[in-house]
């Protein structure tokens, strides 16, 4: 059951960066093989880095809110996942258009921004005692695996997806959220 919820809060996560990762697509010029990698390659470590970050930010305040952890673990879960679903119904909320998104401080600044939402779930894995190193590693892959995905995707047939994918993954978050307080 760990590993199944684990997977679907990579997949959730992973939606932004596919997301980006099909619009980068998108306007790409002069594709190369080296630019999908090295978007997924920054998507997927600091998907895996920020997890990190969090949790061991959460295991510091772990003895001090054990009484309610799991109404935060919601709270956090309902938050993202409300955000995520807020912006897969704002139209042009990720264009990105007139520039090279594979330049290094491009690509740094979007894989930063796709995963500060990855900060908050490391926080909720420690409130939950999740294995941390497998989780960090199941999100890095799995976001990695979507972003290199997301920009074939992107080169090859625009922004058509983009919005349901995000909507989908909002609603998962927040669904992992009810399942975490009823069972808190």
């Amino acid at each position: 059951m760990v590993l199944i919820t684990v997977i679907l809060i990579a997949l959730a996560l992973s939606a932004d960066a596919f997301a980006v990762s099909v619009t980068s697509g998108a306007i790409l010029r002069g594709f190369k093989v080296r630019h999908a990698f090295r978007l997924a390659g920054f998507f997927g470590g600091f998907q895996a880095i920020m997890p990190l970050v969090g949790y061991f930010a959460g295991t510091q305040l772990k003895d001090y809110i054990s009484g309610f952890d799991h109404w935060i673990a919601f709270g956090l879960l309902i938050i993202i996942g409300g955000k995520m679903l807020i912006e897969s119904f704002q139209l042009g909320g990720k264009k990105e258009g007139g520039f090279d998104p594979t330049r290094l401080a491009v690509v740094f600044t979007l894989a930063v921004a796709t995963s500060i939402d990855a900060l908050a779930i490391g926080i909720t894995l420690s409130l939950l005692a999740m294995p941390i190193m497998a989780s960090a590693a199941i999100i890095g892959v799995i976001t990695f695996g979507l972003s290199l995905l997301g920009v074939y995707i992107g080169v090859k047939m625009g922004h058509f997806f983009e919005n349901r994918i995000e909507t989908i993954a909002g609603v998962v978050l927040i669904l992992i959220g009810i399942k975490i307080l009823i069972s808190g």
